[in-house]
């Protein structure tokens, strides 16, 4: 058997039981997940029964993954949307577990400013961003917090990107601009790509935000394709802080195929690492979570690998497959006992 066929299968044996789940998280005594969900003004009936479908896709999401989920906006209350939203986000800001907030609605981009459009008064991306701060003299403390993913499905949502990426959040908007001002489609897309099995891109039957990001912006293009009207929605993910996003079409699979610039990690490899999805949908059966010990093992392995790859190019074949083999070997050891 050749070394690369070795390579292959000890990497097949290592994705199969590589379950990053929240049921692993809470087992393993780490922070749990949440997922709040703001449903924005629809203005139509249409667009309400729309962004209702859509919210009950969130809460079946979280059923499936037995997490919390709170939803703004899809009920009256004597509170504005506008109070209720930035009191939970300030409730949620210092907290260690991996926090969910999903915009759904329209939303507006005039004179540089893109808000969400609330029931009530509108909020601004930069208005979230101060919400979210956490002030430690004056500096918002990055490390005081858990992972967040903020997921902006409204039209003209990609000043959000500019605004609110930071180190230890993924952000994924729906469009590159605020100028993309046309109904966004991409939010239904991304709910279905939680939900299905196809998405499951590497394999490991879950679906991570990266996965979904995916699958969802490939979804949206052939709607438009199969609409034969030209695209007015071009979604963007941000997980290294930088700011400026990157479009599906940089991935190859779930790698990048384009540089970021100097200094910056591409984007991608922490949505690689969150998921909502708990195995495969058909089935019923759940995988036996890591430990702790494990899932820190782990992660170090995958960072491992992740820097050798980035230096295949520099190294000979022989060496760098060598190399690969032997962070394969140790990834098994960690998933196989769990899975039995």
């Amino acid at each position: 058997m050749s070394m690369r066929a070795m390579i292959l299968i000890l990497f097949s044996l290592a994705t199969v039981f590589c379950e990053r789940s929240v049921v692993a998280t809470e087992a393993s005594g780490a922070a749990s997940t949440e997922i709040t969900v703001v449903v924005g003004a629809p203005g139509t009936n249409e667009y309400a029964e729309m962004f209702s479908l859509w919210t009950e896709h969130w809460k079946a999401i979280a059923k499936r993954a037995d997490v919390p989920i709170v939803t703004i906006g899809d009920a009256k209350s004597e509170t504005s949307d506008r109070q209720t939203l930035e009191t939970r986000l300030q409730a949620i800001r210092d907290s260690q577990a991996t926090h969910w907030i999903v915009l759904i609605g329209h939303g507006t981009y005039q004179r540089g400013v893109s808000k969400f459009n609330l029931q009530g008064p509108d909020v601004a991306a930069e208005e979230i961003a101060e919400w979210l701060k956490i002030q430690d003299n004056g500096v918002d403390d990055l490390d005081a917090r858990g992972p967040m993913v903020i997921v902006n499905c409204t039209s003209s949502s990609g000043p959000f990107v500019n605004a609110l990426s930071a180190p230890g959040r993924v952000i994924v908007t729906a469009t590159q601009s605020g100028t993309e001002q046309n109904f966004a489609r991409f939010g239904k897309f991304f709910t279905d790509a939680l939900r299905s099995s196809d998405s499951d891109l590497d394999h490991d039957r879950e679906v991570s935000v990266l996965e979904a990001f995916l699958s969802a912006s490939k979804q949206t293009q052939r709607f438009y394709d199969t609409e034969a009207r030209i695209a007015t929605e071009h979604a963007l993910i941000d997980d290294n802080g930088d700011g400026l996003g990157t479009r599906a079409e940089t991935f190859r699979g779930t790698r990048p195929i384009a540089m970021a610039k100097e200094g910056t990690e591409v984007d991608g490899k922490a949505a690689r690492r969150i998921t909502l999805s708990v195995g495969d949908e058909s089935s019923d059966a759940k995988p036996e979570p890591l430990s702790k010990e494990q899932t820190a093992a782990r992660d170090q392995l995958e960072l491992k690998v992740e820097a050798l790859r980035d230096k295949k190019d520099a190294m000979s074949e022989a060496d760098y497959y060598s190399e690969l083999e032997s962070l394969m070997v140790e990834l098994a050891k960690i998933y196989h006992p769990a899975s039995e």
